[in-house]
C-alpha cells in the first residue's frame, strides 16, 4: 500500500524539526508544577485569587523567543491558556480571568507573536480543551464548547498567519462529543495553513484522531516510527518532553535531564522523522530560568555544528551492527549519528576511552563519494560493497565530546 504525499503545511512543519515548549500560567507562582490546582487538590476559589499578583514583570517575549532560537528551535509552542482555565490572551468579554486583567494589564500573546515574527520563529498557540475554572465544563458541556470554538476563533482572527494550534485535554471526557469538526472548521476558515494537533497524552502515545489532525503526539520518552501505508492523509509525528518530570516551573525539582539525555532525545526523534518539542517552565512572573536558558544554549552549541542534518535529514531504512547508530537522508547526502565514541588521547587522562563501538551500516545502496566529520570537517576512510558500508568512525579528539556525532556522505551524482 502506498504510503500519501505531505500537504505543503505538514512538510513544512516537519522541516521545522525542533520546537521549545513554554508552559507558563499562575500555576508558576506556586511552583509546584502546572497540575497543583488538581494534584494539590486545591480551592478554586482561593486558586483564582493567583490572578490579582500576576504581573509578568519578569515576561519579555523576546528574551523567550531569542533563547528558543540560540539552542536552533524553529517554533515555540506557547500555552495561551492551559487547564487552570487562564488566559495569556485578550479573551474579547468571553470572561475576565485573562492577563489583561490581570496586574499585568498586557495581551501577552500579542507580545510573543509579534516577538515570534520578528526573530523568525514560528509561533504555535497550545490551547486547553479540559478547563477547571469554567463551570459549564461540567454542568453545561454545549455551552462551554461553545466557548472553546470562541477562544479559539479570537486566536486565529486576532494575531496575524500562526503555525497552529496545539489541543490538550480531550482524554478527560473519553466518551464525550467534543464537536472537534467545529472546531477545526473555525480554524481552516481564518488560518487553512495552520497545523493542527490534539494531544492524546501518555496513555494514547501516536493515536490518530479525526481527519482534520496533521500531527500525532508523543509525550515523554522517546517515539516510535510512524505507519504511513494505507493513510488517506500523511500525519507528521511530535514527541513532546521536558527539562524535568514536569511542565511548569518546579522551584524545588533539581532533577533536571543532562545535557547528552537531551541531545540523543532530539536525534532519536528525528531517526523516525518526529519532530521534538523540549519544554521550559518560566518562572513566576515571565522569566526564563537560567538553568533552563543555559540547557537550551548547550543544544543550541550543538545544534551549530550538526544542525543540518536534523532539518534536512529524513529517515533512511539502513541498519548498523551498532544499533544506536543510525542515518538520515537528504537529497545530497547521508548523515550517520554515530554514539558513545571514545576520546582520543594518552589513556592515563583519558575517560572511557577503551571502547570504540563498529560502524558497519548495511542497506545503503547510495554510491558515496566522501565521509567527514561535522563538526571539524575531517576527512575518513570508508569501504563500500555489497550494500554494506563502513567507514573510520574516528573517536573525539582530547577534550572535547558531542554525545552524538555526525559524518556526512556525499552522495555521488
Amino acid at each position: 500500500m502506498a504510503v500519501p504525499a505531505p500537504l505543503k503545511r505538514v512538510k513544512d512543519f516537519e522541516d521545522l524539526g525542533f520546537g521549545m515548549f513554554v508552559h507558563w500560567g499562575l500555576y508558576s507562582q506556586l511552583g509546584v508544577g502546572e497540575w497543583t490546582y488538581w494534584t494539590h487538590k486545591r480551592d478554586m476559589n482561593e486558586y483564582k485569587l493567583l490572578k490579582d499578583s500576576f504581573t509578568a514583570e519578569d515576561f519579555s517575549a523576546e528574551d523567550m523567543v531569542l533563547t528558543a532560537k540560540r539552542a536552533g528551535c524553529k517554533y515555540i509552542t506557547l500555552t495561551t491558556r492551559h487547564h487552570e482555565g487562564f488566559s495569556l490572551y485578550d479573551t474579547c468579554g468571553l470572561n475576565d480571568f485573562d492577563a489583561p486583567h490581570s496586574p499585568a494589564g498586557r495581551d501577552l500573546i500579542r507580545e510573543f507573536v509579534d516577538a515570534c515574527n520578528k526573530h523568525g520563529i514560528v509561533p504555535f498557540f497550545y490551547h486547553t480543551t479540559l478547563d477547571w475554572y469554567n463551570p459549564d465544563f461540567n454542568n453545561d458541556f454545549d455551552s462551554y464548547l461553545e466557548y472553546l470554538r470562541k477562544s479559539v476563533e479570537i486566536l486565529c482572527k486576532n494575531y496575524g498567519k500562526i503555525g497552529g494550534l496545539w489541543f490538550d485535554g480531550n482524554w478527560s471526557k473519553k466518551d464525550a462529543d467534543w464537536k472537534e469538526d467545529a472546531l477545526y472548521a473555525t480554524i481552516r476558515k481564518y488560518q487553512p495553513d495552520a497545523i493542527i494537533v490534539n494531544n492524546t497524552g501518555l496513555e494514547a502515545r501516536g493515536k490518530v484522531g479525526n481527519p482534520e489532525i496533521d500531527s500525532v503526539t508523543f509525550e515523554q520518552g522517546r517515539p516510535t516510527p510512524m505507519d504511513r501505508e494505507g493513510m488517506e492523509k500523511y500525519i507528521a509525528a511530535e514527541m513532546c518532553c521536558t527539562l524535568n518530570n514536569h511542565w511548569g516551573i518546579g522551584y524545588r525539582d533539581f532533577d533536571y535531564k543532562s545535557p547528552s539525555a537531551l541531545i540523543e532525545n532530539l536525534c532519536a526523534c528525528r531517526r523516525v522523522g518526529a519532530n521534538y518539542l523540549l519544554n521550559i517552565g518560566p518562572t513566576a512572573q515571565g522569566g526564563v530560568h537560567p538553568f533552563q536558558r543555559e540547557l537550551m544554549a548547550i543544544i543550541g552549541d550543538w545544534m551549530e555544528l550538526f544542525g543540518e542534518a536534523i532539518y534536512r535529514g529524513r529517515p533512511h531504512a539502513s541498519k548498523c551492527s551498532y544499533e544506536k547508530n543510525f542515518v538520515l537522508k537528504s537529497e545530497d547526502a547521508l548523515y550517520f549519528f554515530m554514539h558513545d565514541l571514545c576520546q582520543r588521547g594518552d589513556a592515563n587522562v583519558t575517560v572511557g576511552g577503551e571502547f570504540q563501538p563498529d560502524s558497519a551500516f548495511f542497506g545503503i545502496e547510495e554510491q558515496i563519494e566522501s565521509v567527514e566529520w561535522m563538526d571539524n570537517g575531517e576527512k575518513l576512510e570508508f569501504v563500500q560493497k555489497d550494500g554494506v558500508f563502513s567507514f573510520d568512525a574516528t573517536g573525539y579528539p582530547y577534550g572535547t565530546n558531542t554525545c552524538v556525532r555526525v559524518a556526512k556522505a556525499k552522495i555521488k551524482k
